[in-house]
This record gives structure tokens, sequence and C-alpha cells, in this order.
């Protein structure tokens, strides 16, 4: 009778990460890193339902360093010559080179998400990863943005190209990226839904988004980096190792999928993703199938 019982998911780890597990959580943690769907949801929620408890904070966010590694090898031809138009615009004093204009942006939208960031690590940790872990608010959040992202597919003009974008784009993305703090937005979910709604076109949304991103990913495992090691860590260095190594190479497989899907598609495949994946959530919660803790 036992085994028919529905068994109660919770977001506590019993034991620490087996090497397949590790990589299976880098691999989710690739696929959807750079899709509006939410990573850190994805990473809480499939471990748990498979019953491997919740990785935890430090986890999800050593395991993004994966995730960098296939965007700046992605992206590689594009950092160096954005570089290359940065030096060539301050040397002629020619401010509104399109290169140094999306460079200016990327800097501008990262400094909401790193000052919300140290806000939360150096005074309000315990607190927000006890909220950050609430299946409930990655439901309702997966939702909400769906909603969002749907508004901005129907509103928004998409007639501005890459060599538009402008210092005004980054701080409305950069803006829509601190949110991305609030577990289940998704850090691109948000960046892309604010520029579809400031007029960028798909395609270059999903790009300037993908950039964007790098400093944002980077710091955030990088300030986490130092407690892979510690002993009351959830993985071993091994383990996560391996994971870093999973998560770069689906998320560099996500990454080429999703720019060339946003050259000829909408993105309401994720809008009734999200829409999916929170009413499943929710109704785990309510199902007793799963914890909101």
């Amino acid at each position: 009778m036992m085994l028919l019982q529905p068994v109660l998911l919770t977001a506590e780890a019993s034991q620490p990460l087996s090497l397949i597990q590790a990589i299976v959580i880098g691999i989710v943690q690739g696929l959807t890193e750079f899709l509006p769907i939410s990573s850190t949801a994805h990473v809480k929620i499939v471990p748990v339902v498979l019953g491997w408890g919740d990785p935890g904070v430090t986890f999800t966010a050593i395991v993004q360093l994966g995730s960098i590694v296939a965007i700046v090898g992605y992206f590689w031809s594009d950092i160096r010559q954005l570089l290359v138009g940065v030096k060539q615009a301050i040397t002629q004093s020619n401010w509104q080179a399109p290169d140094f204009r999306v460079a200016i942006g990327i800097l501008i939208g990262t400094i909401p998400i790193v000052v919300l960031g140290l806000l939360v690590k150096f005074g309000l940790r315990e607190s927000y990863e006890t909220f950050a872990r609430s299946s409930l608010v990655i439901a309702i959040t997966s939702i909400g943005l769906a909603i969002f992202l749907a508004m901005a597919e129907v509103i928004g003009t998409r007639k501005r190209g890459y060599s538009e974008v402008s210092q005004r784009d980054g701080v409305g993305m950069g803006l829509a990226q601190a949110l991305a703090l609030i577990p289940g937005v998704s850090r691109s979910g948000s960046t892309m839904t604010a520029s579809l709604f400031m007029g960028l076109n798909r395609e270059t949304a999903a790009r300037f988004s993908l950039l964007m991103g790098i400093p944002a990913i980077l710091i955030s495992g990088l300030a986490e980096i130092n407690e892979l090691f510690e002993p009351q860590g959830s993985v071993g260095a091994v383990a996560a190792i391996a994971a870093v190594i999973a998560s770069a190479i689906s998320s560099y497989v996500a990454i080429y999928w999703l720019i060339r899907f946003l050259k000829d598609h909408t993105t309401w495949i994720f809008v009734f993703y999200r829409i999916g994946f929170g009413l499943a959530i929710l109704w785990g919660i309510l199902s007793g199938r799963l914890s909101n803790i």
C-alpha cells in the first residue's frame, strides 16, 4: 500500500548529488538558461520531482559557468568585434557607433542586477534563499511572465535591428534583467520581453539578451565558486565540474537553436510552455505531491 501513496516531494536534498545526477542537472541548466523559461526554476523543480532534492542556490550558480563558456564560445566573433568597435569609437570620439552603443547598453544593463545581487548575497541571503526555493512563487512568476511575453508579442512593433540598439534599450533591459532575481521569472525571458516591448525584432532581442547575460551570469557563478569546496555542500568538486561541462555543451545547443528559431518564428511556444509549467507546479502543490518549501 505504501507504494501506491503519493510521495511528498520536498526541496531539501537528503544526500549529496551523484555524478549522474549532477550531469543531468547540468544538461537541464544548459537547455533552459538561454530560453525564456527560467533555468533556475527548472534546476530547482526537476531534481525535486525526480526525488533528488534541491541542489541549492550555490550549485545552481556554479553550474551556470558552463553556460558562460558556451555563450562566449558562440559569440566570440561578436565579442571581439564589439571590443574592436568600442576601441575605434573611443579613438575617433564616435559615441554613436553601433558597437559603442551596444557595449554601453550591456554595461548599463548589468548594473541593476549586480547591485541587487550583492545586496542579496551580503545582506538578505538567508531570507532570499527561502523565497527563491518556493515552488509557489516559481509557478506564479512562470505564468505571470508568460502573460507579459504574450503582450509583448501582440504590442511590440519589432521594427528595430541590432544596429539600432541604444543605451535606452540597455537601461530598459537592465531593469528587466534585475527581475530575474525573482525565482521563475527567467533572465532571458524578462530581457527578451522588455526588448520586444521596446520595438526590437525577435532575433535582435534574443542576441542582445544573450550578450547582456554574459557579465551577469559570470559574476553570479564566480561569486559562489569559493563555496564549492565547503564540506556542507550538496555536491562534490568532481560532480560539479561534470555538471559544468554538461551545461556548456547543452547551452551551446540551446543558443544555436534559439537564434535560428526566432528568425522565422514567434515566442508563443515559450508563452504556452511557461503557462503549462506553472500550472503543473500548482497542481503538484495542491495535490500534495510537491512541497512548497
